[in-house]
């Protein structure tokens, strides 16, 4: 397998994306980007309003994400990215499988994905949001990536994640 330069951790929201990616960032030297941190303010007002974003809301972001971390990460380092990534167009966009960008899919019941959004106090992703970005979700096929089980300590999650990619070796 090709050693990564670019990890993207998707899922859904409260699947642990930002947890996860830090946590592998930091145990494999990398740098840590949050994909939220590149909405435009529309797309957060429109969130925070309890409206899920549609393609035309989220194609000048994952261009942004592509330019501002993807097409910058040069070979020999590591960048994780915690992205949503919820089509198989977004992730094409953003070029995974390709050019060193690797993908793992955080996935989880309905049940413990709401069970933690509520728990999440601040954060401009509703709970009620959720049935939304789980009807828009295209589970990744095996051949675009790994699929984790978040039903586990964040700690072994990561675990598994660097065992499925050959991690340590970043």
């Amino acid at each position: 397998m090709e050693k990564p330069r670019v990890v993207v951790v998707m899922g859904v929201a409260g699947s642990g994306k930002t947890t996860v990616g830090k946590l592998l960032a930091s145990r494999n030297c990398g740098n840590f980007y949050d994909a939220d941190d590149f909405h435009p303010p529309a797309n957060i007002a429109k969130m925070a309003s309890g409206m899920p974003l549609d393609d035309d809301d989220r194609a000048p972001w994952l261009a942004r994400l592509r330019e501002e971390v993807i097409d910058i990460t040069p070979p020999g380092t590591l960048a994780v990215l915690a992205c949503s990534a919820l089509k198989k167009a977004y992730r094409e966009q953003l070029g995974v499988g390709k050019m060193g960008v690797a993908l793992v899919f955080l996935d989880g019941s309905a049940e413990t994905l709401a069970a933690r959004l509520e728990g999440r106090p601040g954060h401009f992703m509703k709970a009620g949001m959720l049935t939304s970005q789980l009807a828009t979700l295209e589970k990744p096929d095996e051949d675009e990536g790994v699929t984790v089980s978040i039903d586990q300590p964040m700690e072994e999650v990561v675990g598994e994640i660097e065992r499925l990619l050959g991690a340590r070796s970043f």
